[in-house]
């Protein structure tokens, strides 16, 4: 096709492309008069010779207007917070009621589990009856009154980045940070947030596995959103270990349910949580960082947060339980085999152990196995130190898990 073979050979000269250029291909593509094989060879040129940041920004916004963009404005300004992935990564439940509770509004729209990494949708399930999927008005409706609400990706948004992600996906094309941040950034500008804050997750517990890749992720992202008009920060978090102490759905809404009850202060999922929701409230009410996390302690210690957590559950429909149930007897405990320190976790092994335990269940049953984890690294153990406790559906999977935890911890 003389559209794309036209993009292919200024990609490949380094010759700047339009926006209208980029966006006749996009549009086309998204209503399926181009197909896959058409439109590849241009992902390829991008994939293998890159583009500039200006350019990666028409990309962007081409994938945005091929589907519904929020209108937001009734709202004034708005606050989002994404995360790049990672495992026992709850903090979008404990940011929006600390953010609401401050005056800071947040519309946050979550997916659903992705691979090894847990999906905020999938925990906020566990909330008896908690109503994921609404109308964006009544959504609107809701961040008017509650100052924040909670909901699942529309797929109506940037559709275009779905089809051809799922292209890069079957062809070998996903591992390429421009194409990676811009189709992040396709779905958060589409959501058309005033302020976004990007929390780029590295190691081997998250996508990007070192610190350099992530920095040039959060550049990229960056340079778009700007570029957009928006306000971006970017923050790089370490992730080679589970962000708090438990993995899987239920296990992980009970533990930001401890968070905002001002539990855990020590932990890496309280000082992460803190650490965000202060950036994006500084950057809402334009105030120093160091106020605005006096504020966030603030919220949690007198508990406003948690009673705006509940508020937004019975909101959408949920019910309280969650948040009056202790930690049942797990199906398997497993103990550290010597004594020592934790000096290693296999995190991306852990959250896919519980991801494959999940996928057995029916799904009714999914969101309650998972494990809970009490060391973190450098921390020491001995040979009567409970180290994982299992949840499943029957000890044989129980104790078929432990055996592969094990495998996933370094002590020495």
């Amino acid at each position: 096709m003389e559209l794309i073979d036209n993009l292919v050979k200024k990609i490949e000269t380094k010759q700047k492309f339009s926006q209208d250029e980029i966006d006749k291909i996009i549009s086309l593509y998204s209503k399926n008069e181009i197909s896959d094989e058409q439109i590849l060879p241009l992902i390829k040129s991008i994939y293998y010779y890159g583009i500039t940041d200006t350019e990666l920004y028409y990309l962007t916004n081409s994938m945005l207007c091929s589907g519904e963009k929020l209108d937001l404005e009734c709202l004034g300004q708005v606050v989002d917070k994404h995360s790049t992935g990672g495992v026992s990564d709850t903090t979008t439940i404990i940011i929006a009621p600390i953010c609401a509770c401050l005056g800071t509004k947040m519309l946050k729209l979550s997916g659903k589990a992705l691979g090894f990494t847990g999906g905020t949708a999938d925990k906020l399930e566990c909330f008896e009856g908690y109503k994921t999927t609404l109308p964006i008005d009544e959504a609107i409706n809701l961040v008017q009154k509650n100052g924040a609400c909670m909901i699942t990706t529309s797929s109506s948004l940037a559709p275009a980045d779905k089809k051809i992600y799922n292209l890069r996906d079957k062809t070998g094309l996903v591992d390429n940070i421009p194409l990676i941040a811009s189709s992040i950034m396709s779905k958060k500008l589409a959501c058309n947030c005033d302020i976004i804050v990007l929390d780029v997750k590295y190691g081997n517990g998250a996508f990007m596995q070192n610190k350099k890749d992530a920095k040039l992720l959060g550049k990229k992202m960056k340079a778009i959103g700007e570029l957009a008009g928006k306000k971006i920060k970017i923050r790089l978090g370490k992730m080679n270990q589970p962000l708090g102490y438990n993995i899987g759905a239920k296990l992980e809404a009970m533990e930001a349910i401890e968070i905002l009850s001002g539990k855990k202060k020590n932990s890496l999922l309280y000082k992460d949580s803190v650490c965000l929701a202060s950036l994006c409230v500084s950057l809402d009410k334009n105030i120093s960082y160091h106020k605005a996390k006096l504020k966030v302690e603030e919220v949690i210690r007198n508990g406003r947060a948690l009673e705006k957590l509940k508020t937004m559950v019975l909101d959408q429909g949920g019910n309280l339980k969650l948040f009056n149930e202790y930690y049942t007897d797990p199906t398997y405990t497993v103990i550290s085999p010597k004594r020592g320190k934790v000096r290693q976790y296999n995190t991306k092994e852990m959250g896919s152990i519980v991801a494959k335990m999940c996928e057995q269940l029916p799904p009714n049953e999914k969101n309650k196995c998972g494990i809970r984890t009490f060391y973190k690294l450098g921390e020491k153990v001995n040979t009567s130190s409970t180290l994982f406790q299992i949840y499943a559906n029957d000890e044989k999977t129980a104790k078929q898990v432990a055996e592969q935890l094990l495998q996933c911890v370094e002590i020495k």
